[in-house]
């Protein structure tokens, strides 16, 4: 029965939320274990209590899951139970007073310029790999979009004339975001030199394409920011987030209001663009103590 409620609600999600793709599977995978818990310890959904949700809570502590994540499946129980309670499978949400675990929000990762520059002349220009990854790079730097948005890119969705980005970010939202020069050159090098070689006789809509001439998936630029990241000498494994972080970072860090930067990076909400101003005031009081005489 579980199962079922799942696929039910999952449904619904896609259909009458119109989560993304990537939101449904992060459900899916929380509900998933959710659901085998219940099996497990054989408890109806019917009759679900407060208390079993916090023991469950308990066993992702024990597998030495963080806050974050706890509280992210929280979240996920609680967008089921709304569901089984607006189709009447439920009185009331067992959910609803558990309190959120404490995140401490941490400051972004982010590059200096100098490293970014150092990053962008590693991919070898004398390869297709090379120069569609000095493009790929050069575009998350130059534009902020998440790796999720810049695996989904189409031919189409970029604007050669107008200097300017279309992409789908959360919740299907769509936006327009300014492109570099740089990144724009570089993705023009790659369109004239290197995608053809990767599409052979085949055909594909999608801008960055793998050795097959499909679509490069998240996971493999993960692995390719990885290992340019190593190669460069970063200290921090480089994450696709850090090229955004290094985007609003560096944009706040030179004069940039927090509105724009928040409508270039997609943010619903101001207070999660925040953070990065935390970032720049961290940075200049480094530079206050390290220079100023009576610091």
């Amino acid at each position: 029965m579980i199962d079922n409620l799942i696929r039910s609600y999952l449904n619904y999600a896609r259909i009458e939320r119109s989560l993304s793709a990537n939101s449904i599977a992060s459900y899916r995978r929380d509900l998933a274990q959710f659901g085998a818990y219940l099996v497990k310890e054989k408890l109806p959904i019917t009759q679900i209590e407060r208390n079993d949700i916090v023991e469950f809570l308990i066993t992702l502590y024990e597998r030495k899951l963080d806050a974050r994540s706890v509280a992210r499946y929280l979240v996920s129980i609680r967008q089921f139970f709304r569901f089984l309670m607006m189709e009447g499978i439920v009185p009331e949400d067992p959910a609803a007073t558990i309190e959120a675990p404490k995140i401490r929000q941490a400051l972004p990762v982010f590059l200096s310029v100098k490293e970014v520059e150092r990053l962008l002349e590693i991919p070898d220009p004398r390869t297709r790999e090379g120069i569609r990854d000095r493009a790929l790079i050069d575009l998350m730097y130059s534009t902020g979009i998440r790796v999720s948005e810049l695996c989904g890119l189409c031919l189409g969705d970029i604007q050669m004339q107008s200097g300017r980005l279309r992409c789908i970010g959360k919740g299907n939202k769509e936006r327009l975001v300014p492109v570099g020069r740089s990144a724009l050159a570089a993705v023009q090098k790659y369109l004239d030199e290197a995608r053809p070689r990767f599409l052979k006789n085949g055909v594909c809509s999608h801008l960055f394409l793998n050795q097959r001439g499909k679509p490069l998936s998240r996971v493999a630029v993960w692995k390719l920011l990885s290992t340019y990241g190593r190669r460069v000498g970063l200290r921090r494994p480089l994450k696709p987030h850090t090229l955004r972080h290094s985007f609003a970072t560096h944009l706040l860090d030179r004069g940039a209001d927090l509105r724009s930067v928040q409508m270039m990076l997609g943010h619903a909400d101001i207070s999660t663009t925040q953070i990065y101003t935390h970032v720049v005031e961290a940075r200049l009081r480094q530079i206050h103590k390290a220079h100023h005489p009576r610091a």
